[in-house]
Order: C-alpha cells, then structure tokens, then sequence
C-alpha cells in the first residue's frame, strides 16, 4: 500500500506544477508583459526612453529584389554615461544578430578608456539568390537597458545608397571610431587584380583599411578589425593589392576602422579621459576618407618585365663576348707579327728619384743598391723556374721561409723603410705561396656565404608565411603603391630586380676565370712578360669580390621578401664586405706581400657587421653610443694611418703610445722636417680629415639610419684610395688604357644615376607601418618596378663596372719591369 500512495503523492504534485507553469511561447513571439514590435520607417529618427521596467521593439520591414545588395546603417545615440547601466541595442536579421552597447567603450594602450555617446554601424548586407526572386525582409531593433531609471535614447535605421564601389571612381566619406565604415566590392569579369588605394589629407586620427571575405558578421571595430582579412594601419596613404582567384565570390569588404589612440601610426599618447565629459570627443576622431580601387597590372606585364630583367643583363655577356673577341684577334695579331719588346720602365719612374739618391733631409735610411730592389736577387731569366711554379703545387707551406728568417725580417724592415719604393721591394715572396694566400678569400667567402644565406632564407620564409597567414601588412615595409605580388610572394618586383647582382657577379668570375687561365698558360710556357713584368697577378680577392656581388644580390632578394627593422643587415652585410674587398684589392696591386690576411679582412668585417646590428638597436637616442662609437672611429682611422703609413713595419703593442711621442717629438718639435713619405702622407691626413668629418657629423645628427650612414664611411674611404691610386698612377707618367678608361667613366656616371634613385626614399623601416607608407610612391619603369628597383639594377651595373676598373686599371703596366713600376 505503500508504493500506491507514493505513486498517488507524485501524480497530485505534477498536477500542481502544470497549473502554475505558463503555456511556452512560440519562437518569434516577446512576452505579454512586453510591449509588442513597432513597425518603423527608415530615414525616421525615433526617440525614447528604457528602463528596467520597459523597453521598445522596431521592426523595419523591405523587400529585396534579386541581384541587389541591401545595405541598412543604423544610427543609435544616448546622453547617458552611466556605465554600469549602459543602453543595449540589439539588431535581429533574417541570418544574424548585431548587438552593441552606448555609451560604447574602447580600450587603448595602458587600459585607457574612451567613451563614445555616439555609435553608427552598418549591417551585414544579404542578397538574394536570382532563383529566389524577390522576397520580403524584416529587422527588428531591441533598444533595451537594466538602468533603474529612464534613459533616453534616439534612433534611426537608413538603407544605404552608395555601398558598392566602383572601379576608379573615388569615394569619399567620413568614419570615427564608434562610426566604422565598410563598402562593397565586385571584380569586373576582365579584372583579375586591383589595388585599393585610400587617401585622407589628414594624418591624424590613426586608422584601419581591411580587406574582408563576404563573411558575416564583419570585423568592423577596433578590437575585432584583425580577426579577419587583410589590413593595414594608415595615416594618409594606403593601399592593398587584392586579387580574385582569393575570393571565391569575386567581390570583398573594404573596411574602415578608425583607432581611439594614434599610437600604432607614430602619434602621441593622449592621457585618460576616463570619469570626464566627452560629448564633443566623437567629434575630434572624425576623419574623412577617400578610397579608390583602380585595376593592377595584367600577366603580360609580369612577362614584359621578366624578359626586361634579363635581356637587360644579359646585354652584358655579349658585350664581354666582343671584347673578348677583339682581344683574341689582337693577340693572334701581336703573336704573328713578333711580339712587342719590354719596355725599360724609364717613362714609369721619370717622377721618383733612383733609390740611391739621397733626400735634401739626408734621408738615406735604408738605401740599397738597385741590385737588390727587386727583393735582393736580380731578375731571373726565361728559365728561371723559381717564380714559375704552378699554383697546384701541394708541397708550399703556407708561410714563405723567407720571412722565418730573422736576417731577412731585419732586411724587409730596411726595405720598406726606403723613400723611394718599387714594386720588386713589395714582390718577394714566392708567386704560389702569395696565390694560395689571397685564393682563402675565395673558399672564406663561400664558406660564409653559404652559412650566411641558409638561416636567412628559412627566416624570410617564415616572415612571409607570417604575413599571408595573419593578414597583417604591417610587417613589412613594401612600397605597397608598387607591390606586385607572384605566388606566395607580395612583392616579387622588388626580388626580381636584384637579378642583375646575381648575373655580373656571375659574369665577372667568368671574366676573372679567363684571364687566370690566360696567365697560367702564360706561366706554364715561361713567358718572361708574366714572371718578371708588370703587376702581379693574384686572383684570390678578384674570386672573392664576384662572389660578394652575386650573395649581395640573393640577401638583397630575401631582405625584399620582408623588409622591416629586424632583417635590414641581410641588405647591407655583404655591400660592407664588397667595400672592404675592394680597398683590399687596391691596396694588394702594389703591396702584394704585405696585405692583410683572409681571416683578420673577414673578422674585421664580422666586426662591423656587429657595430651596424648595434647602432640600429641602441644609436636612436643613446648619446653614449655614439660617444663610444666615435672614438673607436677615429682610434682605429689613425691605427690603420700608421700601419699603412709605415708599410706594416709600425707595432700595435704597449710602446705604440711612447714610440708615436717619440717620432711627433723628434719630426715636428725638434725638427720641423717633411714627411719621409710625402704622398702616402698626404693621402693619410685627407681620409683622416674625412673620417674625422664622418665622426664628427654622427655625434652632432646622429642619423637614424646607421646602416646607410656606415655604409657611406666604407664608400667614401674606396672612392678617396682610389682617386687617389689613379692620380698617383697618372703621376708617375703611366697611361690608362682604353678600356680602363671607358669602366671608369662608365662606373661615375652608373653610379651618379643610381644613387639618385638611392635616395628616393619610398619606404622607411624606422617610422611605424603608417608612416611609412606616407612615402609610398607608383611605379615608374614597365608600370612594374619603382625608384628602388631602378637603384638595383643601376647599383648591380655600377659594382660590375667598379669591379672591371679594378681589374682593367694597370693592364698598362704588363710590359713594364717591376723594379721600375713605383709604390704608392
């Protein structure tokens, strides 16, 4: 009986409960206690009041007709500020819900709050299918708040009647932070790329142009904007190249997102306006926008450009071709008809005194019979075979036991300690001992050329898998007015233009190559011209540079994948290698046994790679850096002045200091005497006066772009030595041939054209993505390359031809005797 009045206690409760619960609604339907949908108007402002107690339902009714984007903005404002009680707004359509509070809050940097009273926000747009025909839409706007009290509020709901845009039509239009914009594009059928090009006079308040997919809802605020699509932070210029084959619909949002702080685009922080009135600060983040979405280039262009870059090069090889075949008929020529004699040298030395001539100072120091200039032996006969070894030859030890000898190291100290020098005084050591030396630049460079590249490659892979995963074009620093994107890549112009880095450097080492196999088939038959006459022939450096140029064009390529602050010494590592290999080179043509080693060149360079890293990172605003940097400047310039000055002879230890008193006290206090070594004096005080200048003008204006400013301190070190090589050689009555003649005319006027489109600034990694873009500019070659890639292809000619007057320049002096071609 038990378990049947249990039963019978049950049934009489759910009786109980059925009475007290209400019927369910159906979906759609508010409840009785609320006020039913007022049917509204568009266009219509409606004001009103909601509590707690009560709040109003609008519904909006329309018809959509086929192939026609319906686009609906809704205008909603309250005087309330009262935050804890905020009126809500929530906006029902046939495929999504839209729903916002006012007062609508935005956070900024450090948790700063504004507040907007004011809030606009466009509708996600439907359209209907043509095969649905025309159909009837309703939308229901919920204005609604928890407040205690009435809070009045006003509304007004219009159908918008510019929303799509046209292809190169402007349009203009006005958006704020709590009023963003956004606008429809459709690709026409014979337009595969467009760029959308946005423009505002002014540069403040900071903004957001994004690209979005037909996808609702759209990301069209602040906190959201980068959820979705393609975006880029502005000031007063942007631009977005989109292409169609990304959408699947063929049309896409263009949307405008004005930032509550300018400091993403470079501007000021502006302090917290939190708990103050700000009715009046919607109206101070209006800003006033013009986009236009204009057609790219077309595939035949990529071609036109492609063929451009390489024709354009490859002019080069066949020019080399003729020349080289000029020359073979010459030589055959030459060899037919007997040969020329070799000259005595006498025109080479009219402008040095005999070596055992005296000085008016009395500065016979280390004078030596002519006998012996030529490194202390007379020069060997056509048989001589000590100076004709092939460079094969795996027995030479690396160091020469001339130099082990501690006689003959008293000897090279009383040599290169004579006024008057020749080139035979700097020529002793054996030729295959001196080859295999320079020949380590060559495997050096490769070496680290290739653990260079590796890591950097997989970096600027991973840089632009980066970009086109996020969407965010802030990364890198594009010229985005000229940006043509191929593939995965987003400016392919700017890659394909450092081709021509890649094919004369390529070229060059054919040109070296040649002339390495001409000279061995020279040494090889004994040819009395090589061993004895002329400047030696070393190629190891030659190797070295053409390989510099050919790595300077693949990093400049992969710094252009993504250029920004963090990869910049990928574009600039191997121009200070470049500089540094030809100061190198200039110096070993007539100090050939006392230039530098590869490894102390290459640690210099890796040092100065250092310094550049370091004075991008800290040379913004640290004054001690500079200080410090400066110092070093000038301590290593007058370091380098006395080793050079003193043909290598002058020690760098602790007596440097007491040794340096000594010759300043006994040459200029003592005795007001000149210089033992006029000209090399002379060239020394100049690029230290230049130097100093460069040390000086860095801890005055410390630049901002230290890697370009370290830069031009190696540029203009080369191009000083080398003017001053060239007026030396014309000095001591020797010629320059006619091809010599033609690279160097050739290399100024390159050079005076590429460094015009060098200073085009187009892009500036040191301002933010914002500001940099307001320096953006259109392309000016092929309607494909800009100012940068022109400087590419001019810089790639103008080292190929600096790298030809290096190699060309005392071809002269072939038929001249060493102990009478001079060392300056």
């Amino acid at each position: 009986m038990s378990g049947w009045a249990g039963l019978a206690w049950l049934l009489l409760a759910a009786a109980a409960g059925a009475r007290e619960t209400p019927p369910l609604q159906p979906p759609g339907q508010r409840p009785n206690n609320a006020s039913p949908a007022e049917s509204a108007d568009f266009g219509q402002v409606y004001v009103g009041t909601v509590s707690r107690d009560a709040e109003r339902l609008y519904a909006f009714n329309y018809t959509s007709k086929p192939d026609q984007v319906d686009a609906v903005r809704v205008n909603v404002r309250s005087d309330s500020e009262d935050l804890q009680y905020p009126v809500l707004f929530v906006v029902r359509q046939q495929k999504g819900v839209l729903s916002w509070q006012v007062p609508l809050i935005f956070r900024g940097l450090y948790q700063r709050s504004y507040n907007y009273q004011e809030v606009s926000r466009t509708l996600c747009p439907s359209e209907p299918t043509p095969e649905s025909g025309p159909s009837d839409q309703t939308i229901y706007v919920d204005v609604a708040s928890m407040a205690p009290y009435k809070v009045h509020y006003a509304l007004e709901v219009t159908r918008l009647k510019s929303f799509g845009l046209g292809t190169n039509s402007a349009f203009r239009f006005k958006a704020s932070p709590s009023e963003p914009q956004y606008f429809l594009y459709k690709f026409p059928p014979d337009v595969d790329s467009v760029i959308v090009k946005v423009v505002s006079m002014a540069v403040y308040p900071c903004s957001v142009v994004s690209i979005q997919d037909i996808v609702c809802p759209v990301y069209d605020l602040d906190h959201n904007v980068e959820f979705n699509g393609v975006y880029q932070s502005m000031t007063k210029q942007a631009a977005i190249t989109v292409q169609k084959k990304d959408f699947l619909g063929e049309q896409f949002f263009v949307v405008f997102v004005i930032k509550p702080e300018d400091y993403a685009c470079g501007g000021s922080v502006p302090a917290s306006i939190q708990g103050k009135t700000n009715h009046t600060w919607n109206l101070q983040r209006m800003k006033t926008l013009e986009v236009t979405v204009v057609p790219s280039i077309k595939e035949s262009v990529y071609v036109h450009a492609i063929l451009f870059s390489f024709l354009s090069f490859f002019s080069f090889y066949l020019g080399s071709l003729v020349v080289a075949f000029v020359h073979y008929l010459r030589s055959r020529r030459k060899s037919s008809s007997g040969g020329a004699s070799p000259e005595d040298g006498s025109g080479a030395a009219t402008s040095s005194q005999p070596i055992t001539v005296s000085t008016a100072e009395g500065s016979s120091y280390g004078a030596i019979d002519e006998s012996s200039s030529s490194g202390g032996q007379p020069l060997s006969p056509l048989g001589h075979k000590a100076t004709c070894g092939s460079d094969t030859d795996s027995s030479v030890e690396e160091e020469s036991d001339f130099d082990t000898m501690p006689e003959i190291e008293s000897d090279k100290n009383v040599i290169r300690t004579k006024v008057f020098l020749y080139l035979s005084d700097l020529s002793r050591k054996d030729r295959r001992i001196v080859s295999k030396k320079y020949k380590i630049y060559f495997w050096n460079i490769i070496t680290i050329a290739v653990f260079y590249a590796l890591p950097v490659v997989q970096l600027v892979i991973t840089y632009q898998t980066v970009v086109n995963v996020t969407g965010n074009q802030d990364i890198c620093y594009y010229n985005f007015l000229c940006a043509h994107p191929l593939g995965v890549l987003s400016a392919f112009n700017n890659i394909l233009s450092n081709v021509g880095h890649v094919l004369l450097g390529f070229l060059f080492l054919l040109i070296v190559l040649r002339r390495d196999i001409l000279h061995r088939r020279c040494l090889e038959n004994k040819d009395i011209y090589t061993m004895e006459y002329g400047i030696p022939k070393h190629f190891g450096l030659f190797y070295a540079m053409g390989i510099a140029l050919m790595m300077e064009g693949v990093l400049s390529a992969c710094y252009h994948v993504c250029p920004n602050y963090s990869n910049f010494q990928f574009d600039t590592s191997f121009m200070y290698m470049i500089a540094g290999l030809c100061m190198l080179k200039l110096y070993q043509t007539r100090h050939p046994d006392i230039n530098a080693s590869a490894y102390s060149a290459y640690a210099s360079f890796a040092v100065v790679i250092c310094l550049a890293v370091l004075g991008v990172v800290f040379g913004k605003n640290s004054v001690w850096f500079w200080v410090l940097f400066s110092i070093v400047h000038v301590v290593a310039s007058l370091g380098l002045s006395t080793q050079i000055y003193y043909m290598g002879r002058f020690k760098i230890d602790l007596g440097i200091f007491r040794r340096a008193f000594m010759v300043l006290y006994t040459d200029c206090i003592q005795q007001c005497s000149r210089p033992m070594y006029m000209d090399r004096m002379v060239l020394l005080i100049v690029g230290n006066l230049v130097n100093w200048s460069f040390a000086i003008f860095g801890l005055v204006y410390r630049p901002k772009d230290f890697a370009s400013y370290l830069l031009g301190i190696f540029i203009c070190n080369l191009l000083l030595y080398l003017a001053f090589y060239v007026i030396m050689k014309l000095r001591s009555s020797e010629r320059l041939l006619p091809i010599p003649l033609f690279c160097i005319i050739a290399t100024a006027v390159v050079w005076a054209a590429a460094l015009y489109f060098f200073f085009q600034n187009l892009s500036s990694w040191e301002e933010t993505p914002a500001e940099s873009r307001e320096i953006n500019r259109p392309c000016i070659l092929l309607g494909f390359f800009d100012d940068h890639d022109v400087w590419h292809f001019l810089s790639a000619a103008a080292l190929f031809f600096s790298f030809l007057v290096l190699l060309t320049l005392d071809d002269d002096l072939d038929s001249v005797r060493r102990d009478r071609i001079p060392v300056f």
